[in-house]
């Protein structure tokens, strides 16, 4: 027998509750931690981000000041 067909005589309620609540008993544990460090890994993402643009902005504003300070001398 497949496993299609051992599904297809199961009721409903095996299927969607019973299954699912198995999968999330015995690997809860790995799915916190894969959910857990994409989430870190994204916060680490967006940290990078905003420190690269913070920096350029400081860059930009800075050269565009002393460049016109230039001027006055």
């Amino acid at each position: 027998m497949a496993v299609k067909e051992v599904f297809a005589t199961m009721p409903w309620w095996v299927k969607w509750v019973a299954v699912p609540l198995v999968v999330l008993v015995v690997f809860g544990s790995m799915i916190a931690s894969v959910v857990g460090f994409l989430i870190g890994l994204l916060f680490k993402v967006l940290i990078v981000v905003a420190v690269i643009g913070g920096l350029i902005y400081a860059v930009r504003r800075f050269t565009s000041a002393s460049s016109s300070s230039r001027g006055d001398w």
